[in-house]
Parts: structure tokens; sequence; C-alpha cells
């Protein structure tokens, strides 16, 4: 198994008065040949709003576009009929097709808005296509929405005395959103990220109260 740690001090950040990005992957701007994926993943970055800021509506094609909410309350519309208000605990995903419009800005003028954002390379041609799913605040380990990707996404909030045996899979990537968690002798923290390549299972264990992880789980 070969495990590949980022921190989040050293991921790419683009600012744009009040919009704040960090990127895991090559974005934009920040080229890095060797870095423009994982898997069919292509963009996992963390986007800060303040009050009121955000994103007008802007194009996308043959991208699976998968968002989480970390603090605040996310405005999105897009031209799959998609819409409304975004917290946390709930995973939306658009699949963009052949095309897609959409928008997104804090639907809050006084609390600033953080959310993870993540892309994929999509299997899906056509009309574009709008899901979400809530995810159950209790559990330990639970799946999210599906993807037209060769991926599936899981949340895992390891608890004191109950590690997580994150299931075998040809790559995994387990990124933190909150808290710190232990990957063998490694801590990782809020931000950081482990890219694991022919991983067998392996465990997460909590390191802070309250800690939680976006796991993505890679068919190749």
């Amino acid at each position: 198994m070969i495990v590949d740690v980022r921190r989040s001090d050293d991921r790419f950040v683009t600012e744009a008065g009040d919009k704040r990005t960090l990127h895991s992957f090559s974005y934009g701007v920040h080229y890095d040949a060797d870095n423009v994926g994982f898997g069919a993943l292509r963009a996992i970055n963390v986007e800060q709003l303040a009050p009121g800021a955000g994103y007008e509506s802007h194009r996308h094609s043959d991208v699976e576009i998968v968002t989480w909410v970390l603090e605040g309350a996310l405005r999105h519309t897009d031209s799959a009929g998609g819409g409304g208000v975004i917290r946390p605990g709930t995973a939306q995903r658009l699949s963009a097709g052949d095309g897609a419009e959409h928008s997104e800005v804090n639907a809050l003028d006084t609390e600033p808005l953080t959310f993870v954002q993540m892309m994929l390379v999509s299997d899906r041609q056509g009309e574009p296509e709008y899901a979400g799913v809530d995810v159950d605040p209790t559990a330990d380990w639970q799946p999210t929405v599906t993807v037209h990707a060769p991926a599936a996404l899981f949340v895992a909030r390891p608890q004191p005395g109950r590690p997580i045996t994150v299931p075998a899979a040809p790559r995994s990537l387990a990124h933190v959103t909150r808290g710190s968690v232990l990957l063998g002798d490694t801590e990782l923290r809020s931000g950081d990220e482990a890219r694991l390549t022919d991983a067998g299972p392996y465990d997460l264990a909590v390191a802070a109260p309250g800690s939680e992880v976006l796991v993505w789980q890679l068919e190749s």
C-alpha cells in the first residue's frame, strides 16, 4: 500500500476579495503536472465565502460536482432544476452532462460559509442531473450521494475506542474536514488528506473529539 500524505498548509490558495479557495489538485492558475487528479477525482476545493458572497452562474460539462457544507448555508441554483439552501449534513451532486449552468452563493448575510466542492470525470452524457442525500449525523460510517463515476463517497466519524476500518480499494482518499484522526502512526488534521494506492483495509482512529473525514473509494 502506497500512502501519500498532503498537508493543508501545502495546498494551493486562490484569494479574490470576499472569496478564498484551498485546492487539493492542480486547478485554474495553479498548474501542477504531477497533481492533476487521483483516479476519477479532479478537484477537492475548500471554499470560504464571506456573508453574501458567491459565484454567479457559470457552466460545467462532463463532470460530477459533489458539495458538502461544513459551516453556514449555501444557496444553489442550476439548469438541471436543482435549487435551494444546502446546510451541513447534506451531500449534493450535480452531474453536468453535456452542459449545465449553476450558481453558488452564501445564503446568509451575517455568517461566513465554508464548503467542500469535489469534481470527478463523469460517465454521464446528455441532460444534467441533480441529486442530494441527507447523512445521518450519528452514523460512524455512511455512504452519501451516488456519482456517475467509478467512485463512492463516504462520511467517516470515528469515535473514541471505535476506529473505522475503511474497506480495501484500488485507490482511497481520506480528507479530514473536522478535528484530527490517526492513520496508523500518522496524524491527519483538518484540511489534511491521505491518498492511498493499492489500499488494503486501513483504520481511521479518532485523535480529537468531533472529527469527520470524507473518504473517496475509487475503483481505479
